[in-house]
This record gives structure tokens, C-alpha cells and sequence, in this order.
């Protein structure tokens, strides 16, 4: 029997150091010539991972994924984009397929716990890929889909749940699903969930728990709450730490663009006419701004989806398929929304609008770039929006090249 995973939706760091954590560093240099086999993985995932048309581990996977077979405790930080899913999925596959005891009924044997639907989407592919030739059943569980079928297969008890922590809650309100034989705890993207406000409701889930489990623990970024959350959630963990801190992308071309308020969308057109042919990821800072900047370029003749937390989970999902089938090469989203979009050949990323919070800009510039290939990000900056590129650059640590946008059309005399 195969991994399944139901409801899967379409595939979906940086370590701003405010504390100190009590863990055991790991050395970020690592020899270029281990490849997976050298980990410690059985044969059917090295298998699974090969089929896959991987080779060699990234960095987070090289030095997290020993520990986490010898059932160690990890604090990983790291930035997207850097194969974090592999580097916590392969070795929890392995550990289950060590001790192929079965989940009762209504019960997981692993919890993964993600902030959007997009990236638990992300995160069960990657389990169901890496566990295609092993006995383990899994679920996903998440909002805007219907509760009944996901509380039959979890009433029949499952080794791996991916879920975000509303829905979790849902069932484990209804007793569709218990926590107390849980023997890993994984909680991914820990600053995003932060950031959407889950962290009451990440501390009921950590209570239904039992108190010996295995806790894995993914953060890009480490304000105050989520580090005491980690010193309370990790006993003697290993730390990971492949990203120094606010590095962007080495290969992505950054550019900002000054322009008023008021002439960003007509700016966003002449950008978007010469870059058509690829790939563009388009940031807006509200639901509502994406959907009209989404609206403006459909006029303009320019096919365009846009992406947020209002869109149904169908709606979601068509628009992602198309950016990713490239039948609709220009896709606008929020932060939230975009967390889990982990699409190949994203040639632009465009900030309409600048983020509030300067670590955002790295992770939506991460979007391109991505396995080697180069890429380019353009911001579109108003006057109202210059102290968030001051304290932008002073988190990279550069000035960001300016470019000139095309002149504004001369009116016509009355």
C-alpha cells in the first residue's frame, strides 16, 4: 500500500536573531560530494527521492535530516526555497517505516502543522512523493473544504496529518481526531503563523499532545514570541541554520522603481509587456488591492489570477494550476497566500506594493531564483512607501539599484 493523502491541493530564511537559544549549533559547511545515500534513508525512499530527479541534499537537509532519524529535537531556520520539507519528510518516513506500527483509530502518528492551505498542499505532495513505495496512510486537513470526509479517514486512524491549526481544531473539538499517542510534532513556517495570529491556537494544539514526543521546529525568521514558543516546545535540539541573516537571493536581480501612488498600475503594464513571457509573481499588500490589480491588467489586455485567503480553496487551486501550467503566466497574491507557492521558472517577482515587515521583501524576492536559475525583482515604491525601502535596505544591507519607469504621457491641451 502506498502513501495517500486526501485533498491535496497543487504544489506549493532568514534568522533575524533576537535570542539565544540553549541548542547545539551545526556547522554550515558541508562536503559537496554526500549525496542522500550517505544519510542514513532506506532503500525505498532513496528510491523515491531518486525518482524524483534529486541528487544531491541541499544544506538544511545534509545536516538536519541524521538527527532527525536518531530522534533528536531540530530548530531549523532557514530561508525559502532551501528544501526544508525534504529535510523534516524524509526521515520521518523513515522512522515510520522502521516501526510500521499502525495508528489507532482516530489517531496520527505524526502531526505536521502549516499556516495556509497552500503550503499543507505542498507539504503532503512531498510526503506522498518521497513515501510512494512505502505502507504509510496520511491526511490533510485544512478549511474551505468539506469537514465529513476528512473526519471519516481520520477516524480510521493515520500515520502522517498535515493540517493548519483552525481546521485541526475543528476535529479535535468534534473527536474526529485525538493527539495523545502523537510521537512527532512538526511546526513549519513558525513566524507566518505568527504573523496570521494562530499562536493561541498553536498552544491548544501543543497541549492535546503527549509530553515524550519528537518536536521539529521551521522558523524563516525569530522574533520574541516565537522564540520563547521554541524554548518551551524544544528539549536539547539541534539547531540548523543555512541562511546568514536577511540574505537575499544571490542571483536575483533587485531593482526599484519611484513612481506616485497613483501611476503604479500604468507602470505595472509597461513592466508586465516586456516580461509577458515568463513567469511573474505580483505582490499586493490586501486582498482587495490584489484583486484589482489582477482586474486593471485584465483590461489592459494582460491575462492575470489573483490569490488570497477570500478565494475558495477551487478557486485557489485553479489559479495556481494555471501559473503553474504557465496557461496564465501572471499571478497576484498576498503574503499569506503566496507562502506556499513553491512554482519552478518564476522569472519576475513584482512588489506593487512594499511590505510592512522588511523580512517579507526576502521571502517574496525568494520566489525567483530559485535551484540555480536567475531572476529578477522589481519594487514599485511611492513616496509614502520610502521608510519601508530605508528599513528594507538596511536589512539587506544595500541600497537596492533604482530604475527609471517610462515617462508619464504628455495631456493633450484643452
Amino acid at each position: 500500500m502506498r502513501l495517500r493523502l486526501s485533498g491535496v491541493a497543487p504544489h506549493g530564511a532568514v534568522l533575524t536573531r533576537r535570542k539565544e537559544f540553549q541548542v547545539n549549533e551545526v556547522n554550515n559547511t558541508t562536503p559537496a560530494a554526500n549525496g542522500f545515500d550517505t544519510l542514513g534513508l532506506a532503500a525505498p525512499i532513496l528510491k523515491a527521492v531518486a525518482a524524483e530527479g534529486y541528487t544531491t541534499p541541499t544544506p538544511i537537509q545534509l545536516q538536519s535530516i541524521p538527527h532527525v532519524i536518531a530522534g533528536r529535537d531540530l530548530l531549523g531556520i532557514a530561508q525559502t526555497g532551501t528544501g526544508k520539507t525534504a529535510a523534516f519528510a524524509l526521515p520521518i518516513l523513515h522512522r515510520l517505516m522502521a516501526d510500521q506500527q499502525r495508528a489507532g483509530k482516530g489517531h496520527c502518528r505524526v502531526l505536521v502543522l502549516s499556516p495556509t492551505r497552500e503550503l499543507s498542499g505542498q507539504i503532503a505532495d512531498s510526503f506522498r512523493a518521497y513515501g510512494r513505495e512505502l505502507p504509510i496512510r496520511g491526511a490533510i486537513v485544512y478549511g474551505g473544504v468539506s469537514f465529513g470526509p476528512q473526519a471519516r479517514q481520520l477516524q480510521s486512524g493515520v500515520d502522517v496529518v498535515v493540517a493548519t491549526p483552525g481546521r485541526l481544531l475543528d476535529h479535535l473539538g468534534q473527536g474526529t481526531l485525538r493527539l495523545d499517542r502523537t510521537e512527532i510534532f512538526v511546526l513549519d513556517e513558525a513566524d507566518q503563523m505568527l504573523d496570521l495570529g494562530f499562536m493561541r491556537d498553536i498552544r491548544k494544539i501543543i497541549a492535546l499532545l503527549p509530553a515524550k514526543r519528537q518536536n521539529l521546529f521551521f522558523s524563516a525568521t525569530m522574533p520574541r514570541e516565537i522564540g520563547a514558543l521554541a524554548d518551551e516546545l524544544l528539549k536539547d535540539p539541534v539547531r540548523v541554520a543555512v541562511t546568514p541573516v536577511a540574505t537575499t537571493a544571490t542571483r536575483v536581480d533587485q531593482k526599484i522603481v519611484f513612481c506616485e501612488a497613483a501611476r503604479k498600475r500604468p507602470v505595472l503594464v509597461d513592466l508586465l509587456r516586456n516580461v509577458a513571457t515568463e513567469r511573474t509573481l505580483i505582490f499586493a499588500r490586501t486582498k482587495r488591492g490584489a484583486d484589482r490589480i489582477a482586474e486593471h491588467l485584465e483590461r489592459a489586455g494582460i491575462a492575470a489570477n489573483a490569490i488570497h485567503g477570500n478565494k475558495s480553496q477551487s478557486q485557489r487551486e485553479r489559479a495556481l494550476g494555471a501559473f503553474r501550467a504557465g496557461t496564465c503566466r501572471i499571478l497576484v497574491a498576498t503574503d499569506i497566500a503566496a507562502r506556499g507557492i513553491d512554482v519552478d521558472g518564476v522569472g519576475h517577482v513584482i512588489n506593487f506594493d512594499l511590505p510592512n515587515v522588511p523580512e517579507s521583501y526576502v521571502h517574496r524576492i525568494g520566489r525567483t531564483a530559485r535551484a540555480g536559475a536567475a531572476g529578477t525583482a522589481i519594487s514599485l515604491c511611492a513616496p509614502e512607501e520610502r521608510g519601508m525601502l530605508r528599513d528594507i535596505e538596511k536589512l539587506i544591507r544595500r541600497q537596492i539599484p533604482r530604475l527609471e519607469p517610462a515617462a508619464e504621457p504628455a495631456r493633450k491641451a484643452a
